[in-house]
């Protein structure tokens, strides 16, 4: 079986690789806002704007202007790619994946995107318009070919490569076991078998020497030499957070997907559940969203099937032993006992055999894959034009 797998390896740029590789940062930032700015402006004028196709010709166009000439220094390639992430950007701001495409700037997270000509060879990486290779430190043996790559510089000044490669895999032998995952703030997952993730919390591990490292940030004089090194000290407090998190996510997913053969998780509403301000922070360090992805992806890897249940059945508010739905179960009720048949459940234990039970009802059904449950179920519910209070409950 072939995947796709992308590796990140550190790489180390000397002073004149630096230059060329900032001036490849500021052409295709520039490439992206240029088209950017012409599609809103368009729109604003005639109602519509051209598309992916009708811009990569106007690039062509604008790099044969002579003031725009220097963009023939960047590889043509990388700056059809930054065309290409405008029209990707109007596509999931009008499939309502993420908010209206907004200009990129040079104080934040730089990249460009090879697509050929990209190859390793004696510890280092050598990409197109780059005569000499950087320096790359191979963590990781690569067996495969390289689909394409993107070069990053972080906030804190590391340059990263990511390299997408196409491998060929053999499928280990198939797990007999299936489990349904309950998430949570207080334990970051809680499984049917009973097993509790402790939650890390990581933002409230680091969050006092965050914010005295942003507290001195705000008394410095903006563009100074001070508040340059000061804003270094943050993003690596913050870089620091971002990958305790991941790579304790990793080896979470690593061991799941290794033992079992299907997981059912819940189909969370994340950004709603992020507008409830006493909760937001936790829901963020948690990063479900995450999480789910990983087993999502590393299922393919490792042999085992993740499915999503409808994020509106009431997981913890059913008795896993007869089915009895307790409407009067609150939040802060981590433990109950059935009204009906007497059994003592652990709210969050409780919820993950739920999931467990109703994710192996969808799949025999053959109704998760199509529905994912939403659409079913919101049309049940519907009252007079609107969702009624007992859905909009379940999405929390």
């Amino acid at each position: 079986m072939k995947i796709n797998k992308t590796y990140k390896f550190r790489i180390y740029p000397n002073k004149e690789q630096e230059q060329k590789l900032a001036n490849f940062f500021g052409s295709c930032r520039f490439v992206y806002n240029y088209f950017l700015a012409e599609r809103k402006n368009q729109y604003k004028e005639t109602g519509k704007s051209d598309n992916y196709y009708a811009q990569k010709r106007k690039l062509t166009a604008l790099k044969n202007q002579e003031e725009y000439s220097w963009l023939y220094e960047t590889n043509s390639q990388s700056l059809q790619v930054a065309v290409n992430q405008v029209e990707k950007a109007y596509v999931n701001f009008f499939s309502k994946r993420t908010g209206f495409p907004k200009f990129h700037s040079k104080k934040s997270r730089q990249s460009f995107t090879i697509t050929q000509g990209i190859r390793l060879s004696d510890n280092r990486i050598f990409i197109p318009k780059l005569k000499k290779g950087i320096k790359v430190k191979l963590h990781q043996k690569i067996n495969g070919t390289i689909k394409f790559g993107s070069i990053i510089k972080y906030p804190t000044g590391k340059y990263y490569v990511n390299l997408t490669i196409e491998e060929s895999i053999v499928l280990k032998p198939k797990a007999k076991k299936q489990l349904g995952i309950d998430l949570g703030i207080k334990n970051l997952l809680i499984t049917s078998d009973g097993l509790k993730f402790d939650n890390p919390r990581f933002i409230k591990q680091y969050e006092k020497q965050l914010a005295d490292a942003q507290k001195h940030l705000s008394r410095k004089n903006k563009n100074s030499h001070q508040f340059e090194r000061q804003k270094l000290k943050v993003a690596k407090i913050q870089e620091k957070i971002a990958n305790c998190r991941k790579d304790n996510l990793h080896k979470i997913t690593y061991k799941l997907t290794n033992l079992y053969s299907d997981i059912f998780v819940e189909d969370l509403n994340v950004q709603k559940m992020k507008q409830d301000h006493l909760l937001a922070k936790e829901i963020n360090d948690c990063s479900w969203g995450a999480f789910i992805n990983m087993l999502e992806y590393k299922g393919k890897w490792y042999n085992c099937n993740v499915f999503k249940i409808s994020r509106y059945y009431p997981s913890s508010k059913t008795c896993s032993n007869c089915n009895y739905t307790l409407e009067t179960l609150n939040l802060n009720d981590r433990e109950w006992t059935c009204p009906k048949c007497g059994k003592k459940h652990d709210r969050d234990i409780n919820a993950a055999i739920n999931i467990l039970n109703e994710g192996l009802r969808e799949k025999s059904s053959g109704t998760g894959d199509y529905t994912d449950g939403e659409i079913v179920r919101t049309k049940s519910r519907k009252r007079n034009g609107r969702i009624s209070k007992k859905s909009e409950d379940y999405c929390f």
